[in-house]
């Protein structure tokens, strides 16, 4: 009779048990839920924020936040769920470029040739300003004394000048 009352109440101790943990995972569901309803919902600013990170893959050269096609409309709707699925900027702009390629990222990342994309402009620059400061010094220097600063002296210049005086006679 005692090993019936033992068995009894381990058996009430596993329900018990069962029931504690039944309700620590419902709890957590409804946390899970409620917490999901009060998410607040993404707004346009978020969406344009990524969107203009990516240019449409069927228009040329247009942004996705400004692009007026239907596509882009419904791959704005597609950034708009996704972050509310709670994915990252970068897990985005990477779901696009698996789907598009590299020519949907409004700037492109530095690897094989692109690299000249961010390389080139400071170096024109750099070189630019190079030449002007050498040109402006070349422009301050004084001539060197003895040198005329008109026509230069020489058998053609004297031939040109010749003909010139005469033409001018002619018409006089």
């Amino acid at each position: 009779m005692m090993v019936g009352i033992e068995a009894e109440s381990q058996r009430r101790s596993v329900w018990l048990v069962l029931a504690v943990l039944g309700a620590v995972v419902l709890a957590a569901v409804v946390a899970g839920v409620v917490a999901a309803q009060e998410a607040e919902p993404v707004t346009d600013d978020e969406v344009n924020a990524i969107a203009k990170q990516l240019y449409c893959p069927v228009c040329e050269n247009v942004p996705l936040d400004v692009c007026p096609t239907q596509a882009c409309a419904q791959w704005r709707a597609l950034i708009r769920e996704k972050l509310a699925a709670g994915w990252s900027e970068a897990r985005i702009k990477d779901y696009f470029v698996e789907q598009y390629g590299d020519r949907v990222l409004a700037a492109p990342p530095a690897r094989g040739l692109n690299w000249l994309v961010y390389l080139i402009p400071p170096l024109a620059f750099i070189a630019g300003a190079f030449i002007l400061y050498r040109a402006f010094q070349a422009w301050k220097q004084p001539l060197p004394a003895g040198e005329p600063q008109g026509l230069s002296s020489g058998p053609a210049a004297d031939e040109y000048v010749a003909r010139l005086e005469e033409e001018l006679r002619r018409q006089e």
